[in-house]
């Protein structure tokens, strides 16, 4: 009854992966767990597994038909996310941060003509976008920005920032940033542009020796940049920050963590069925974590279906996407996303035992532990509980709560 059940749970949120996409998905994967144990070991960027990302053609999938993508559904991206969290967190996460970027770009593009021939060379090449979202001192604050886009004669623009952190920044081929509007404009006046790495170069500013996520390389730099005007996109950053990027980012690392918090719990599995083979079929003294490692995953996978189910319900309905009722429920999926699959991979572990706790050995749960601790800081939970404080206090419970 467990295996079925993890069967059941490791379908993804949109069902098994089948079809095209997710046979070339599957295919990376497994270049990606060949390398995963190298490239958290070494701290590098997941060179391989990117490679096979590029080579399978699934950089664009998100981007519309017309601009050369295949206008698949967030819920594909999903189910990918899913896959690759399973094998090496870190190519799945990059992976997640890329396609967060084309979903901002594509949902909030209008007509320009410069992020069309972005989105196009994009498809064509299979170039990788990166993230650059924090800034100076504000840290995670990523709706205040410091410094502002400089406009010059002929529609030129220029941008220099110091980014706390900028993801696989050396390894990216652009990247999407937010900045002020202009000089005179406030902090959180924002707008975000697209740049490919002929417009910028980046700085480095501190390294990137971190507990987990290792081969995300989330280094910072300095980023100095020029472009057309046309490469900013033109909608305000607020509108974009509500009505996709957090709904995007919060869906997809979900999904990437709930891939580790499965391959650990297939991890434990094999543990539990190997101590049975070789203990004359009696359970170890673990098997009750590996039940509750079922459990969580299972809540936290039908969590994140919830969630997308809702967001695809009202993605093209402004109002909608706006009600009190939605951003909670989209904002709480990231922070109980993180909690449940952190809470998932320690009780694999602890089915495991010593076994789980060593480093070496077949059934090492180590990597997963480390790399899905990165969750509940990735963007702190206590920040974006405070942030909803005010508003909870003020506001009936949400419907979503109470049905």
């Amino acid at each position: 009854m467990e295996a079925q059940l993890l069967t059941e749970v490791a379908r993804g949120i949109g069902g098994a992966a089948t079809g095209d996409p997710g046979v070339r998905a599957q295919r990376v994967a497994q270049v990606a767990a060949q390398h995963a144990v190298e490239v958290d070991s070494a701290a590098r960027f997941p060179h391989e597994a990117a490679a096979a990302l590029k080579a399978e053609r699934l950089l664009g999938i998100l981007v519309p038909k017309s601009l050369g993508g295949e206008g698949l559904a967030l819920g594909d991206v999903a189910d990918i996310c899913f896959l690759l969290g399973q094998s090496c967190s870190s190519t799945a996460m990059i992976y997640a941060m890329h396609q967060v970027k084309i979903g901002c770009i594509t949902r909030h593009m209008g007509r320009s003509r410069a992020l069309e021939r972005i989105l196009t060379a994009l498809c064509a090449e299979q170039l990788l976008l990166a993230s650059s979202t924090t800034e100076g001192q504000g840290g995670g604050n990523i709706r205040s920005s410091e410094a502002p886009v400089e406009h010059h004669d002929g529609g030129r623009i220029s941008l220099e920032r110091r980014a706390s952190v900028i993801s696989y920044g050396a390894h990216a081929d652009g990247v999407v940033t937010t900045a002020r509007r202009a000089a005179d404009a406030a902090p959180s006046d924002q707008v975000l542009i697209a740049f490919l790495k002929s417009d910028y170069t980046l700085t480095r500013l501190q390294g990137w020796d971190a507990l987990g996520m290792r081969g995300t390389c989330s280094e910072g730099y300095t980023l100095k940049a020029q472009g057309d005007a046309g490469q900013i996109l033109p909608e305000p950053y607020e509108v974009i920050h509500s009505r996709t990027m957090v709904p995007f980012a919060h869906l997809l690392w979900g999904s990437v963590w709930a891939g580790i918090a499965a391959g650990a719990t297939q991890r434990a599995q094999a543990f539990i069925r190997n101590a049975m083979r070789h203990g004359n079929g009696q359970l170890p003294p673990g098997a009750p974590q590996f039940t509750k490692a079922l459990t969580t995953l299972r809540t936290l996978r039908s969590m994140l279906a919830t969630s997308l189910r809702s967001y695809e319900n009202c993605m093209h309905d402004p109002k909608a996407l706006a009600a009190l009722d939605f951003q909670t429920l989209i904002t709480l999926t990231k922070v109980e996303a993180s909690e449940l699959a952190a809470a998932t991979v320690m009780s694999a572990m602890r089915a495991c035992g010593l076994s789980g706790y060593r480093n070496d050995g077949d059934y090492t749960i180590g990597r997963y532990l480390r790399d899905v601790l990165s969750s509940p800081i990735m963007i702190n939970n206590d920040r974006i509980l405070a942030n909803l404080a005010p508003s909870a206090l003020v506001s009936p419970i949400p419907r979503f709560l109470r049905e």
